[in-house]
């Protein structure tokens, strides 16, 4: 029997697939996706009244500041947040069911309906925080009009709700080939740079920004024509203040104004002009919560790095960003724990361009005593790792490691682990800290269903997965991120290692490339750094996950121990597969950068041979094709240790001494999805794809004042719990209108 989409009566909706030959499951979220506590309360109530006010601050602040994630996603995204926002605003989930049921729209679509707001919330746009493929609603347009022209809020201004509708119906449903996922071009979208910007013209602002020493964290590039009909590249810094001035931080001449630049390899000048403003109502509405923390800090410390902080929301400044980042780093053990900016540069097509992010969190004094205990014993468990002393450290920097539990994340997405902050020579001489967010590790991996292993794999994985992946954690972000050596020539031309006498371990020859001044580990690597940076991680992580002293700090010994080390590395090899619904056969390329490390270790491993891992295809209990990965756990030791100690080593060498050439050339290699030889991932990509299951949705709670004091406010985990919780978060249409302000300003140039 033809199985046929449910919405055949409606053929625009069934045709939009069809025409365009699209994978529909890829981009439409399923009524059966979970929903998620990110669960604090016994953390919070654990706080002083200081602690619960300067916690509510900084929430105040990341919510506020995420609002920015809006602008970095999609260029409709502005303006469909402002639908979902406006129609939820005048009545409850509820409320509109029944309006939906006379409409003659079913129980199902609505929900999908639903489903779709709350991803979109979660999300903070209209695609995935992991995996950057777009999703669109459930629900045909049509019937969606309807129940967005029958509403409360569009019967109290329908002119207003009218021009929204009409300005993102249409990209909301898209789903042509530009606009399936993130990037650049043809590819996909990207809201970092103008809709006329490649990566081509990408490159050129790099190597500008390069030579007037400017970074691009807080920077998005737009290109213009000014009136002789040439092209313009304006920089855009995010600032409150929108006006000319100075940037704190850098020397006014060298930021701020316009510029002739002429490109290696070019004849000719470029222009470029260095502005500032992006964001801006938004950045201040930040600043001003961080103003308001202040006045309830535990230190000094506390007070001037959100000081720090501040000044770079209002003026634009990343030197002032890194002030307040060295702060944050001597502030040591903190209950409550927080940061915020322009982050991770994973979105960015060009690897350059941080996504804003903020957290605030409170300190698990049980796990954070394993990490603190993990920290101490670092420098031992790092002479463990694969390259020669030159290639570490001089000094590995010990770092606040904790474990927290999650009261506030503005953003795209929730990561498990966070290791900050990302400016190398901060990293390298100063420090960092890392943290491990332990409510977002039991939330996500509760009752998960357990697919690609064996029956006698899956109850020892059911087991130890939380367990193990907090070992996981633990050393892919304090030994992982932690760890390695990048060499430096300095503007006076002096070199942080002995260029005479440091050695490729593998070759035996003298070092012959490194970092120039101006030249970051992100600029050099570019469009790779990020997922070249999460493998080296994740290698380190089932490297010295083999050591009995790391397990011991966790609590692992004897056959526990030896379960722990199974499960991780089990874990590993089916994270690569399942990795394959992250890679674009249409673009070749991957949307994620955790997964595309995942499957390249998984590459790794499988050419280490021996029968180590074996990817097995059989027929499912539901006839259908499936697959599961097998592991020999005794071959672990033999086999998979050596094959990770071979290719961790060259990743590391081919890092510290910036040789893009052949560190580029070996992780496309392993990167690479083809059917020429076994197992033929892509077709396994099919199996992946139909077996695939939806990431949860987090339901993140509130706090408020009550009188003189901070109580926090939890929800249920249901979609239309999602939507109450943001309409808690942003009550006011002061919201909708700054967003709408910004929107309609920059639309123009998308």
């Amino acid at each position: 029997m033809l199985n046929l989409p449910r919405y055949l009566n409606d053929l625009e909706y069934y045709f939009q697939f069809k025409m365009e030959d699209v994978d529909r499951s890829i981009h439409v979220l399923p009524n059966s996706t979970e929903v998620a506590l990110l669960d604090c309360k016994q953390a919070f109530q654990e706080l002083s009244l200081q602690e619960r006010k300067y916690a509510h601050h900084l929430a105040q602040a990341s919510f506020k500041g995420g609002l920015i994630v809006l602008f970095q996603t999609s260029p409709e995204s502005p303006g469909i947040f402002i639908l979902i926002h406006r129609i939820f605003r005048g009545e409850s989930p509820e409320e509109l069911k029944e309006r939906a049921i006379d409409l003659g729209i079913t129980d199902e679509e609505i929900e999908a309906f639903y489903i779709y707001a709350a991803a979109f919330y979660c999300n903070m746009g209209n695609y995935k925080s992991f995996g950057d493929t777009k999703f669109i609603p459930d629900i045909p347009k049509e019937k969606l009009q309807t129940l967005v022209q029958d509403c409360i809020a569009y019967q109290a201004d329908s002119v207003g709700m009218a021009k929204v509708w009409e300005s993102v119906k249409d990209k909301m449903y898209s789903l042509n080939e530009k606009e399936r996922e993130l990037g650049f071009g043809d590819k996909g979208t990207s809201t970092y740079y103008s809709a006329n910007c490649d990566e081509y013209d990408a490159k050129i602002c790099q190597e500008f920004l390069v030579h007037w020493n400017i970074s691009p964290y807080n920077t998005r590039l737009f290109k213009t024509q000014n009136e002789e009909g040439e092209d313009v590249y304006e920089v855009r810094l995010a600032s409150a203040i929108c006006q000319d001035g100075d940037v704190q931080g850098y020397p006014k001449e060298q930021v701020i104004g316009e510029y002739n630049f002429r490109p290696s390899g070019y004849d000719d000048t470029v222009r470029f002009n260095v502005t500032r403003g992006d964001y801006s109502v938004l950045l201040d509405m930040v600043a001003e919560e961080l103003e308001h923390a202040k006045e309830f800090a535990a230190n000094e410390t506390e007070v001037k790095m959100l000081t720090e902080y501040a000044k770079s929301f209002m003026s634009g400044s990343i030197p002032c960003h890194k002030d307040g980042s060295r702060h944050w780093i001597r502030n040591k053990g903190p209950i409550v724990e927080t940061y915020i900016g322009f982050i991770e540069s994973y979105r960015d097509p060009y690897g350059v361009r941080g996504e804003f992010e903020g957290f605030v969190a409170v300190v698990n004094k049980e796990m954070s005593a394993k990490f603190a205990k993990l920290v101490e014993n670092a420098e031992k468990f790092l002479a463990h790792l694969p390259w020669p002393v030159e290639f570490e450290k001089d000094r590995f920097l010990r770092p606040d490691f904790t474990s927290l539990d999650v009261l506030a994340f503005g953003g795209s997405g929730i990561p498990a682990g966070i290791n900050i902050p990302n400016y190398d020579d901060i990293r390298q001489s100063e420090g960092f800290k890392n943290v491990s967010l332990g409510n977002v590790i039991t939330s996500s991996y509760k009752d998960t269903k357990i697919t690609f292993l064996r029956d006698e794999d899956k109850e020892l994985y059911s087991k130890y997965k939380i367990a193990s992946f907090e070992v996981q954690v633990g050393l892919h972000e304090l030994l992982g991120h932690g760890s390695g050596k990048l060499f430096r020539q300095d503007e006076d031309g002096n070199f942080n290692f002995d260029i005479d006498h440091v050695v490729d371990p593998d070759t035996g020859e003298k070092i012959s490339s490194w970092y120039k001044p101006g030249e970051t580990w992100d600029s050099k690597f570019s469009t790779i750094s990020a997922t070249y940076e999460e493998c080296r991680a994740e290698c380190v992580g089932i490297y010295l996950c083999l050591l009995t002293d790391v397990l011991a700090i966790f609590g692992h010994t004897d056959d526990d121990a030896d379960d722990i080390i199974y499960v991780n590395w089990l874990n590993m090899v089916r994270a690569g597969i399942l990795a394959l619904e992250f890679y674009s056969p249409d673009t070749g390329s991957w949307r994620q950068a955790h997964m595309n490390a995942r499957f390249v270790i998984l590459r790794v491993l499988l050419e280490a041979g021996k029968d180590l891992v074996r990817i097995e295809k059989f027929v499912g209990e539901d006839q259908k094709p499936d697959l599961r990965v097998v592991l020999d756990r005794a071959k672990i030791s033999t086999v998979g240790k050596p094959a990770i100690h071979n290719f961790l080593k060259k990743l590391q060498v081919y890092k510290s001494t910036a040789n893009v050439d052949a560190g580029r050339k070996m992780y496309e290699f392993y990167s690479d999805v083809n059917d020429n030889t076994h197992p033929h991932f892509l077709h396994l990509r099919g199996i992946v794809l139909d077996r695939k299951q939806q990431r949860k949705l987090f339901v993140q709670p509130n706090t408020y004042f009550e009188d003189d004091d901070v109580v926090l406010k939890s929800y249920k985990t249901t979609t239309a719990s999602v939507i109450e919780s943001f309409q808690d978060r942003f009550p006011l249409n002061d919201c909708e209108a700054t967003i709408q302000t910004l929107w309609e300003y920059e639309r123009p140039f998308f």
